[in-house]
């Protein structure tokens, strides 16, 4: 494949870190950003010591001014956007503060808008771009506490396939890949949340809440995204667009 320029948000730790890590072996140049610089930084450092090509920039998807200092920063022209950047909050609706609401939604939905926006004008200058969102399996399915999160993860199908529909007239396409759960920090935090708001144990939360709706009953990898989101850049995939990837261990087909 031809080497690409890949920015990709939130890639300071987790889905991010894993999926930039992973490109990066394959010979592609990979734009680690992330709202912590130093983490950021650190996970860019790893990948040139591994003899990759990196660099970090700090990115708060959810301002105009940030944005357009990150794109004025990077090295060179972005092939490739990964919508990565994204956080959890579990509560009753009841008990959600408003304000945690907004952020969650400004983050995983009207980032991405932001960032696409900001990106689409130079991949149609040059006719080439592609865009993976990484939605959830909570793109698809809801779960009790998290209504935030399901609400900006499935926005993120609608945009999907309206910004296929723009785009269908030059060689930039729009994807979201929905995981179920990937073992991440957000993760590992989702899972003593949601312990504490059901009141069972931790290992509970992963067998019988988190695993036991999955056929293969397995947490997702990094290799399976990295690897997912290499097939929506190669060549064989210029007519996949608007369309979403579940990576759910057969959940869904039940």
């Amino acid at each position: 494949m031809t080497p690409r320029c890949i920015l990709i948000t939130g890639a300071g730790s987790g889905i991010g870190a894993g999926i930039a890590t992973e490109l990066a072996r394959e010979g592609h140049h990979v734009v680690i950003t992330d709202l912590a610089l130093e983490s950021a930084e650190a996970v860019a450092s790893q990948i040139r010591s591994d003899g990759g090509s990196a660099e970090a920039l700090a990115l708060d998807v959810t301002s105009d001014d940030s944005v357009a200092a990150a794109l004025s920063a990077v090295s060179r022209p972005v092939d490739v956007l990964v919508n990565n950047a994204g956080l959890q909050h579990v509560a009753p609706l009841e008990d959600f503060p408003i304000a945690k609401w907004e952020f969650l939604v400004q983050v995983m939905l009207v980032g991405v808008a932001r960032l696409t926006r900001a990106l689409l004008p130079g991949m149609r200058e040059r006719g080439f771009g592609r865009i993976v969102n990484i939605g959830s399996i909570h793109s698809l399915v809801a779960s009790p506490y998290k209504s935030a999160y399901v609400a900006a993860k499935h926005g993120l199908l609608g945009f999907s396939k309206v910004l296929a529909l723009e785009t269908a007239d030059t060689d930039i396409t729009i994807n979201t890949i929905c995981p179920t759960y990937v073992k991440t920090p957000l993760v590992d935090k989702q899972i003593a949340d949601q312990a504490r708001t059901r009141g069972i144990p931790e290992d509970e939360v992963v067998s019988q809440v988190m695993l036991k709706p999955m056929p293969k009953g397995v947490f997702i990898t990094f290799e399976e995204l990295a690897g997912i989101t290499a097939f929506l850049m190669s060549p064989a995939a210029r007519n996949i667009t608007g369309h979403t990837i579940d990576v759910d261990g057969g959940w869904t087909v039940q």
